[in-house]
């Protein structure tokens, strides 16, 4: 089975691209929030199998985001350095 993916536009702006990487965190974190206030949970493991599978595809993207953004960053510092440095 080939995992599912997310296209991430690598050149959108730092803004959007935290937006994008907040959002995906928060709602997964809101799903599981939920789930652990519940005063009942009864499912079998095959569901709840299935639940951690969703819930990883925006977690995961949310974190392939944050790389996107880190990458970005650390060009920037790159580049001020060197225009520094000239």
């Amino acid at each position: 089975m080939v995992p599912a993916s997310l296209l991430i536009d690598t050149h959108a702006p730092l803004d959007v691209l935290q937006a994008m990487a907040d959002y995906r965190i928060r709602t997964v974190t809101q799903v599981l929030e939920n789930i652990a206030f519940r005063s009942e949970l009864q499912s079998d493991t095959v569901v709840l199998s299935d639940f951690a599978q969703l819930l990883a595809l925006p977690l995961r993207g949310g974190c392939d985001v944050m790389d996107v953004m880190g990458r970005r960053l650390r060009e920037q510092v790159e580049a001020q350095a060197d225009s520094v440095s000239e």
